[in-house]
């Protein structure tokens, strides 16, 4: 039988692509949304594309089990598999029902206690539960490694000139990156080569060249070729610089600004520092000698990463956490 997995475009679906070998799954399925992202990604690959679900979005949550419904009354599938978001609900609730099993991946972002989807998802029976922080593992919640395990930090010892930059702020449709924008495009030199994927933000003063976004092919190309990648504080950006051999330039939302619905990119940008695979800065102090700082580094990939192994599911009281948003 085939195994399906389930992810919102963005960082939760570049999450499980890079989970996905560690998982020891057989014949596989995706289920995510239609974008340049995911049409690049998962080239290939068996897809099905099913309506965009935002954050809070009971409507898109009801219309996408809909579909989860259909898919399971017409085919047979032994386990369903999300890094979330809110796609995650649609399809674990119709498969637990039907009995199902299901598994539920907490994103690296959460470094201090599940999101919303991880305690909904809680709630639900034959859901196994993982973090990728072990600091808050436990009762139900399983440690089962991280997807930054696979890669480490080693200082050059001839860093080149910055001259060739890859910004990336993320494509997410409702939150928006104008403060760091703003910041670089007063602070880099316009003489430099820059590939600008700018998602939804819009200003006063765009950058020439301003692309909403990137197909994966040419993002991973462009970062491979660049000196210096600067990022939103997400984790699918931080992944495709990683594996770019990039120490990306860091810079978390803020929620404060209407930037994301909470602080938790501050938290991973302050976890990813102390591994030295970013280097994590403020919009307002970020300068060109922190692009020469993160030039000066290279991300490799560690040998004799272990499988994310997942058990048999059980159920064991949850943990109680602090109210976090999606």
């Amino acid at each position: 039988m085939t195994a399906l997995l389930v992810a919102s475009t963005g960082g939760h679906l570049a999450e499980l692509h890079d989970l996905a070998p560690r998982l020891g799954l057989g014949a596989r399925r995706w289920v995510t949304f239609d974008s340049v992202q995911s049409r690049s990604l998962l080239a290939g690959e068996d897809v099905v594309y099913v309506p965009p679900v935002s954050s809070r979005d009971v409507a898109g949550v009801v219309r996408d089990m809909a579909v989860a419904q259909r898919m399971f009354r017409a085919e047979r599938y032994e386990h369903v598999i999300s890094t979330g978001a809110a796609v995650a609900m649609a399809f674990f609730v119709p498969a637990a029902a039907a009995g199902i099993r299901c598994t539920y991946i907490e994103s690296a972002t959460r470094t201090d206690g599940p999101s919303l989807t991880g305690r909904l998802a809680a709630r639900l029976r034959r859901v196994g539960l993982y973090t990728q922080c072990p600091s808050w593992a436990g009762g139900a919640w399983h440690y089962g490694g991280s997807i930054f395990d696979a890669f480490e930090a080693e200082a050059l010892t001839e860093p080149p000139p910055v001259r060739k930059v890859v910004v990336t702020l993320g494509t997410h449709e409702r939150f928006t990156f104008p403060r760091l924008l703003t910041r670089l495009v007063g602070l880099l030199p316009p003489e430099w080569d820059i590939l600008w994927q700018v998602g939804s933000t819009v200003i006063d003063k765009m950058p020439a060249g301003a692309r909403r976004e990137v197909p994966a092919a040419e993002m991973r190309q462009a970062m491979a070729e660049a000196d210096v990648v600067i990022s939103h504080a997400g984790v699918g950006s931080a992944l495709a610089a990683m594996q770019a051999g990039k120490r990306a330039i860091y810079v978390p939302r803020r929620k404060a600004y209407g930037e994301h619905v909470d602080d938790h990119q501050v938290a991973m940008a302050r976890e990813l520092e102390g591994r030295k695979l970013v280097v994590a800065r403020e919009v307002g102090g970020l300068t060109l000698a922190d692009l020469e700082t993160a030039a000066g580094w290279s991300i490799r990939a560690t040998l004799g990463v272990t499988p994310f192994l997942l058990s048999p599911p059980g159920r064991r009281p949850a943990r109680r956490f602090p109210s976090r948003a999606a």
